[in-house]
C-alpha cells in the first residue's frame, strides 16, 4: 500500500491562490476512532482562503493541508468504536483539516453515510455549510417555528442551506441580504426567501423593519461583522437574537457606535465557530442533520446548489472564483475523476 499521496500545498506555507500547487506528502494513518477515506470530491469554504493567507486560527489537531468537507470511500478503520461504518462504505463528512487531498483521516463521529440519491459532488458540498447553518439556527439561535429570520450573505453556501432550513422549519418570514439583485432574486425565487435586499443599493435594515411593520427579525445570522453591527441592532426584534459567524468586514467598531439597543430591545448577541468545537459537539450536529436534513435530501426537498466543479489540479482557478464573490453556491473539486 502506498505511503504517500497527492495533496494541495502552499508555497512557503501561506500566500495567494497562485501559491497553491499539487504536492506529494505522507498518506495519513487512522488512529483509534478514525477512518481513512479515499476522497472523491471536496468542498471549498471561505475559511480556506483565510487559512491559505495565514489568517485563520487552525485547531491544534488539524493538519496543515486545507479543507474540511469531503465525500469518498472508507479505505481503512483505526480500531475502537467504528459506530456502524465499515471498509468500503460510501460516506461524506467533516474533518478538522486535510480534505484537499487524495486521502483524509477523520473521526467516525463526523461521518455520514452517502445516500444513493446524492452524487459525490453534491455530498461533498453538504457537511461544513449545513452543519454551520444548523448550528447557527437551532443550537445557538434556538429558532422556533413561527419566528422570523434574517440571513446575511444570502447567496453564500451557508445561507443557501439556512434559507432552506428556515422554509422547512416553519419560519414566519425569511429575509436575506446579498450583493446584487441577481443574488437577491435567486434567494427569493429559487430558495423561497420572503424578501431580499441588495446591500449595495438598499438600506437593508430599514427594509427589514418596513417588511416586518417595524417589528424586526427575531433571529439574525451574520458573517460580515463590524460594517453590519449597527444595522443588526436596528433590524433586530424585541428579545431578538444575533448570531455572529464571521467578521468579513473586520472586527473593530468605530468610536461612537450606539449599543443602547442591546438593552432597550433585550437583545442576545452570541458569536460561534464550528471548526474549533470538540467532536461531541460536531457529532450532535451530524445527528441533527441525519434526523432532519438527510430525508429531505433524499426526497429532493433540500438541494445542494453547485456553482462550479473543478478537478483538484485546478485548485488555483477554484480559489480565484471563490475570491471573486460572484458565486451562488458551492465550488467543488473532484479527485481522480468522478
Amino acid at each position: 500500500m502506498a505511503t504517500t499521496m497527492r495533496a494541495i500545498d502552499i508555497k512557503g506555507g501561506k500566500g495567494s491562490a497562485d501559491d497553491l500547487f499539487v504536492n506529494s506528502i505522507p498518506k495519513p494513518v487512522p488512529t483509534e476512532g478514525q477512518a481513512l477515506v479515499r476522497i472523491k470530491a471536496f468542498g471549498l469554504n471561505r475559511m480556506d482562503i483565510l487559512q491559505r493567507e495565514g489568517k485563520y486560527p487552525v485547531p491544534p489537531q488539524a493538519p496543515s493541508t486545507l479543507g474540511v468537507e469531503f465525500s469518498g470511500i472508507i479505505e481503512a478503520l483505526g480500531g475502537g468504536d467504528a459506530e456502524e461504518f465499515t471498509v468500503g462504505d460510501e460516506v461524506f463528512g467533516l474533518a478538522y483539516g486535510g480534505a484537499y487531498a487524495e486521502y483524509v483521516t477523520t473521526s467516525v463521529q463526523t461521518l455520514l453515510h452517502k445516500p444513493a440519491e446524492l452524487s459525490w459532488i453534491e455530498a461533498a458540498g453538504i457537511p461544513e455549510t449545513w452543519f454551520t447553518a444548523s448550528q447557527a439556527m437551532y443550537v445557538v439561535g434556538q429558532f422556533k417555528p413561527g419566528k422570523s429570520i434574517l440571513w446575511h450573505a444570502g447567496a453564500s453556501s451557508v445561507s443557501i442551506a439556512g434559507v432552506q432550513l428556515s422554509v422547512a422549519g416553519g419560519a414566519k418570514e425569511i429575509y436575506v441580504t446579498a450583493g446584487s439583485q441577481e443574488k437577491v432574486d435567486f434567494c427569493v425565487q429559487t430558495l423561497g426567501a420572503t424578501a431580499g435586499f441588495d446591500y449595495r443599493t438598499q438600506d437593508w435594515a430599514a427594509g427589514v423593519k418596513k417588511a416586518t411593520h417595524n417589528r424586526g427579525a427575531d433571529l439574525i445570522v451574520d458573517f460580515v461583522g463590524a460594517a453590519y453591527f449597527e444595522g443588526n441592532l436596528d433590524a433586530a426584534a424585541l428579545d431578538g437574537h444575533i448570531v455572529q459567524l464571521g467578521l468579513l468586514s473586520g472586527s473593530k467598531l468605530p468610536s461612537g457606535v450606539d449599543i443602547s439597543a442591546i438593552l432597550r430591545k433585550r437583545l442576545r448577541f452570541e458569536g460561534s465557530t464550528l471548526r474549533s468545537r470538540d467532536l461531541q459537539y460536531q457529532q450532535r450536529l451530524r445527528d441533527l442533520l441525519v434526523e432532519h436534513a438527510i430525508p429531505k435530501f433524499k426526497s429532493g426537498t433540500f438541494k445542494v446548489h453547485i456553482e462550479q466543479v473543478y478537478p483538484f489540479e485546478m485548485i488555483v482557478d477554484a480559489h480565484r472564483l471563490m475570491e471573486s464573490n460572484k458565486t451562488k453556491g458551492k465550488i467543488i473539486c473532484t479527485v481522480g475523476g468522478v
